[in-house]
């Protein structure tokens, strides 16, 4: 057998979230990282969107595993919807397990903890066919690792969410030695984070942000509600350290946060002192200027929960007069507006609003320094840029081209790309496409909302449904009852009387028209009536609603036989005349007590009058 070398881009590319790499060797496939992204707002009803789970119907059973790099949304949010139907092993460091069983856990009460396997940046796993290492990266949630695949042709290096911070701590530092390391025995490809690659401004140190984040405790006079995100364990670490060190408390909010916090607890990953955190029926007892609120969301930016705070419409919380509102997270270019949003609510509350990104730069991810510093070192043959919109991944390739790099040499790609290796030539070509779109979740249903039904709901969003319910006779050829219109979205149906009576008419047109022809078609008559109206409605308001058309049929001939059989069954229940014979009819006693009758004894009624004239 040939060998075969494929680099998949699943999902991650072009796009915030949604990682999903696969490298194939041979027959066995290797898939780096399963994540989620959150919708935007053209994506209706949408809970969440995954890579293409017709991958895995295609080449379920080549993957021999799903490696993980940290335990981020972005990069773990796909495995609970992959493990329903798949049985496949997982890999990660000990925190991102445990991450990963709740968002399992979360989705999927059947949770198999078979499948996860816990390894740390001294693993490396012989498979068949190729071996796979890892490297310790620095980013916002420790034990957050690289991945190298060791193939035949040469080594496949997969960075996940990194950046440099010498001054990181242990459980986050980036290990220098083992890239340098993994250098010296070539790299055929690297798959570097792109996310963060416009930043011409070094990241902050995490011990700076640390002293900003205790100063800002330090001169808040009122309560502090910190919005972040939950996983996030260095930020929710450096809040726990201000806290502590300004003498106040911590109240959690929000199931996520809770189990995440108290999984990192668990591990030894986050350090709390005792005391540090109250319950919610504390909260009451504890004064303003001693109290501090993290408050988190699923997409890391809590901003809906910030604007019910605002609005007084938090199970818990309600902002007000000396609240400080503490933003400890970046928010990402998407929802910009809507933080300016949420901060004008907190201020018309009484609060005031500080967001660390305005004040200090700092990511988890790399910077364009970061980014060539990583490929000086590495020195890869070919560079796919991953992780980030379509502008970044241009921005990687620019940089790469600064540090020496061929610009054929960097490929642009594409969710549903397939690299593959030609082992004659040495080179990378593109290959036929893999499965690469999007599947939306909303609600229990994975996949069963595609384009036709988000269109569907864009219209209903935009100019809402108009519906016309109407009986025919289809035998006689007419209306049988006067058609009812009605209206949700579309226009005020006490103002707009005139149209929807005309709309009315229109609708006898359409169906007498059908009724004309010789041969009569349900989907015919609903189609014509749907246009009809469409027409009509766009030209009086120049508005595109949905038009559902409702239809029912009364059969009269079939109405009458119901009606004789029911009158043929009253006759029959009538008295039929007795015929008289000849034969002699034997003469017996009446039986009083036949059916179960009882005799009454009509003296004991009159006894007992008697007796009550005594």
């Amino acid at each position: 057998m040939s060998d075969k070398l494929k680099i998949m881009v699943l999902g991650g590319v072009r796009e915030q979230g949604k990682n999903m790499f696969a490298v194939q060797v041979n027959d066995e496939i290797f898939v780096l990282d399963a994540g989620l992204k959150y919708p935007d707002s053209s994506l209706f009803g949408i809970d969440v969107v995954i890579p293409d789970m017709e991958f895995f119907k295609q080449y379920g059973d080549q993957v021999v595993g799903i490696f993980l790099t940290h335990g981020h949304a972005d990069s773990i949010g796909a495995l609970p919807y992959i493990l329903r139907d798949w049985d496949i092993p997982v890999f990660g460091s000990k925190l991102t397990i445990e991450l990963a069983k709740i968002d399992v856990q979360r989705e999927n009460k059947r949770r198999n903890n078979q499948l996860f396997n816990v390894i740390d940046a001294d693993t490396e796993i012989d498979f068949k066919n190729a071996s796979v290492s890892f490297f310790h990266t620095t980013h916002s949630v420790p034990d957050s690792l690289g991945i190298v695949i060791h193939a035949p042709q040469g080594q496949i290096v997969y960075t996940g969410d990194f950046k440099f911070d010498p001054s990181a701590r242990p459980a986050y530092r980036t290990d220098m030695a083992r890239l340098a390391e993994i250098a010296g025995n070539g790299v055929l490809a690297l798959l570097p984070d792109s996310s963060n690659a416009e930043a011409v401004l070094p990241n902050a140190s995490e011990n700076e942000v640390g002293t900003y984040i205790t100063n800002v405790f330090r001169n808040a006079k009122g309560r502090i509600i910190v919005a972040g995100k939950a996983s996030n364990l260095n930020r929710v670490q450096q809040v726990f350290n201000a806290a502590a060190a300004t003498g106040r408390r911590v109240l959690l909010t929000g199931r996520d946060v809770a189990k995440i916090v108290h999984t990192a607890m668990k591990l030894g990953y986050l350090e709390v002192p005792d005391g540090l955190l109250m319950k919610a029926k504390e909260l009451k007892d504890v004064p303003d200027e001693k109290t501090v609120i993290l408050e988190t969301g699923r997409m890391g930016e809590p901003l809906q929960s910030l604007q019910k705070m605002a609005n007084n419409r938090h199970r818990m919380i309600t902002i007000h007069e000396g609240d400080l509102v503490f933003i400890a997270t970046t928010p990402s270019h998407a929802v910009e507006t809507t933080v300016a949003i949420t901060s004008d609510m907190v201020y018309r509350a009484g609060g005031t609003v500080i967001e660390l990104g305005r004040n200090m730069h700092t990511s988890g991810h790399a910077t364009g320094r970061d980014l060539q510093t990583l490929i000086d070192l590495l020195k890869p043959r070919i560079l796919v840029p991953v992780i980030g919109d379509y502008r970044l991944l241009e921005a990687v390739k620019d940089l790469a081209v600064e540090t020496g790099m061929d610009p054929d040499d960097v490929y642009i790609t594409q969710n549903g790309d397939c690299l593959e290796y030609d082992t004659k030539r040495g080179q990378f070509f593109r290959g036929d496409a893999v499965p690469g779109e999007d599947t939306m979740i909303d609600g229990s249903g994975v996949g069963d909302v595609g384009n036709i039904v988000l269109r569907d709901r864009e219209v209903l969003s935009d100019d809402g449904i108009f519906i016309a319910v109407v009986t025919i006779d289809r035998k006689k050829k007419k209306i049988v009852s006067e058609p009812q219109v009605t209206s949700r979205g579309f226009v005020y149906i006490n103002a707009n009387h005139k149209l929807m009576n005309d709309s009315i008419q229109v609708i006898k047109d359409a169906i007498q028209a059908n009724f004309e022809h010789k041969k009569f078609d349900w989907t015919e008559l609903k189609q014509d009536m749907r246009s009809s109206l469409g027409k009509f409605l766009y030209k009086q308001t120049n508005r595109r609603p949905v038009v559902l058309p409702v239809v029912m049929e009364v059969n009269q001939n079939r109405h009458r036989a119901m009606q004789k059989k029911a009158e043929d069954a009253a006759e029959g229940n009538k008295e039929k005349p007795v015929k008289k014979n000849n034969r002699k009819k034997q003469t017996r006693p009446a039986n009083k007590y036949a059916k179960g009758k009882k005799p009454v004894n009509k003296n004991k009624k009159k006894d007992s009058k008697a007796d009550d004239k005594r």
